[in-house]
């Protein structure tokens, strides 16, 4: 099988970003009427011996329905007949269990939350990809999942 490279990967998750912002949005617009809440913030630091208060301006978008709806786009489509989000059918990859078949919600699922320990090693975990025989990440050889081209 053709194994999906580091930067093809890359090329993927930078479209996912981009449909998932977009899904963030249009949420975002619906609930609150603008796609971006901007706000005051206000943070306390210790300075000179004494605590001050420091104000800045911020915007953010994106509430719990983020986490929500990322988890899904990822486990469902990846589990899918698709096999791929749309960033990697876009490429034309597929992500597949170590013998090429197609993979069930629960191995999508172990796959996605153990996305979390490859970025806390300092995103180790997806420079794997660039470095083994397989291309796979920490990830996916804990799901026991592959990324192929087709």
């Amino acid at each position: 099988m053709p194994y999906a490279g580091f930067w093809r990967r890359v090329a993927a998750i930078i479209l996912d970003t981009l449909v998932l912002t977009a899904v963030d949005v249009l949420i975002d617009t619906l609930f609150y009427g603008t796609p971006l809440r901007c706000g005051t913030m206000q943070r306390w630091t210790y300075q000179n011996q004494h605590w001050s208060q420091a104000a800045g301006y911020a915007c953010n978008t994106g509430g719990w329905w983020s986490f929500f709806t990322y988890w899904l786009y990822f486990t469902l489509l990846e589990s899918s007949a698709w096999q791929a989000t749309l960033g990697k059918k876009a490429l034309r990859l597929a992500v597949t269990d170590e013998e090429g078949n197609r993979i069930g919600f629960g191995k999508a699922n172990a796959r996605y939350w153990s996305k979390i320990l490859s970025t806390f090693i300092l995103g180790i975990g997806f420079l794997m990809v660039a470095f083994t025989r397989r291309k796979q990440g920490l990830h996916d050889m804990i799901a026991r999942t592959l990324v192929v081209r087709r």
